[in-house]
């Protein structure tokens, strides 16, 4: 098989899974690059600093990219704005991915816009009958394309995949010291909401509850979430660190019991809470952030999340777990486990592949019949990457 994932830039959230892709395909794989990463990302440690050996950029070499693209058995598409790349393969109707988060981050009610819709018939709706399927990176993915009557029963579940770290021994043998340590990482602006992780703080220091956070991360609003902190007396509880390389981050969350995730409905994903759960940290999320609903289902015992916008909830959670020693340490351990069974780059490549193989299938041999399958027409795992993206909209969690 013949692979081709198309977007913007190669980065610590997309070369494990390249990786394991590699491992099974060689030279089948390829990754292309459609621009060069901004300076913000760089800046934040994103850059990588030897590139992989299946990178393509397509800014030097349109031609070859284009070719592979039309080439390919199977093209992820995703991150990318030149739909040119990619529109020829679809109307060629040869197996596509596209690979998106929330088109409607800022509200749904977006979609009645008339441009906007015809935009979106362009590029999604009017492939109905075409054999390109959608990757869900995201709990609230297929809602909002739902909404536009796109890809229906053709959208899978699937998301961003940092590095697995085998923490199996550290995190069935964390142990708490006196204070709670609590983690909190990104980039300081308004949708993420720093100030939540002042409020929590300033909550267990009302109660003279002992713990301790580590806040990592930097922009525009870190002076006054700073003086924030300075002002209600909460230097001594947290220390402030700017901003870190991805694994100083996750080195932090190894060491942390308990991760706090403030983004709203605007975290299209938000790979930290992968890794977080991977450290083995009991989390506190935003249930709005696209990554909650898949990696935290509702019911589960994995981590908790708390309706957006609802800080009486979150200082409640935090409360309750850094009070609850065994409660937290075995929800951090369930974490563990959700992403090493199940929410990892190797499980995820192994099933894009066999996904993969089985859409193909059933197209060669239901040649000549017009539509293409729905995704219940072949084989899928039951929950977890490239099972079925159920309608969640945003607000209602089930």
């Amino acid at each position: 098989m013949r692979l081709t994932f198309v977007s913007n830039y190669i980065n610590h959230h997309q070369i494990p899974m390249s990786e394991e892709l590699y491992k099974i395909l060689g030279s089948g794989y390829t990754f292309i690059q459609t621009e060069p990463m901004e300076s913000e990302r760089k800046r934040m440690g994103w850059e990588v600093e030897d590139e992989p050996p299946y990178v393509l950029h397509s800014y030097d070499d349109m031609k070859t990219a284009g070719k592979l693209i039309m080439d390919s058995d199977v093209v992820i598409f995703g991150g990318a704005r030149e739909q040119e790349l990619i529109i020829p393969r679809i109307e060629a109707r040869k197996l596509t991915l596209r690979y998106s988060e929330r088109i409607y981050k800022e509200g749904q009610w977006k979609f009645i816009s008339p441009n906007g819709l015809k935009q979106k018939y362009h590029d999604h709706i009017r492939f109905g009958k075409y054999p390109v399927y959608l990757l869900c990176a995201g709990g609230y993915v297929a809602s909002d394309f739902h909404l536009i009557h796109a890809y229906k029963n053709k959208m899978l579940k699937f998301g961003y995949f940092p590095e697995f770290i085998d923490y199996a021994d550290a995190v069935h043998s964390k142990r708490f010291g006196f204070d709670t340590e609590i983690v909190w990482a990104g980039r300081c602006i308004d949708w993420k909401h720093p100030e939540v992780a002042i409020d929590v703080m300033e909550h267990l220091k009302k109660l003279e509850i002992n713990a301790h956070m580590t806040f990592i991360g930097g922009g525009e609003l870190l002076p006054d979430i700073h003086d924030r902190a300075e002002a209600a007396g909460l230097l001594d509880m947290i220390t402030f660190t700017g901003f870190l390389k991805p694994g100083a981050v996750r080195e932090h969350m190894r060491r942390s019991d308990v991760f706090l995730f403030t983004s709203d409905y605007r975290e299209g994903w938000g790979a930290v809470l992968n890794e977080a759960m991977n450290a083995g940290c009991a989390v506190v999320a935003n249930e709005g952030i696209g990554a909650a609903p898949y990696l935290i289902p509702a019911g589960s015992e994995c981590g908790y999340t708390y309706p957006n916008g609802d800080i009486d909830k979150c200082k409640t959670l935090v409360q309750a777990l850094v009070l609850n020693k065994e409660l937290c340490l075995r929800t951090g351990r369930l974490a563990y486990e959700r992403i090493r069974s199940e929410w990892n780059p190797a499980e995820a490549a192994k099933r894009l592949i066999e996904v993969s193989e089985g859409l193909l299938s059933y197209m060669s041999e239901h040649e000549g019949e017009g539509n293409a399958p729905f995704v219940n027409q072949i084989k899928l795992p039951e929950d977890g990457p490239c099972s079925v993206a159920p309608i969640l909209s945003p607000g209602i969690r089930n």
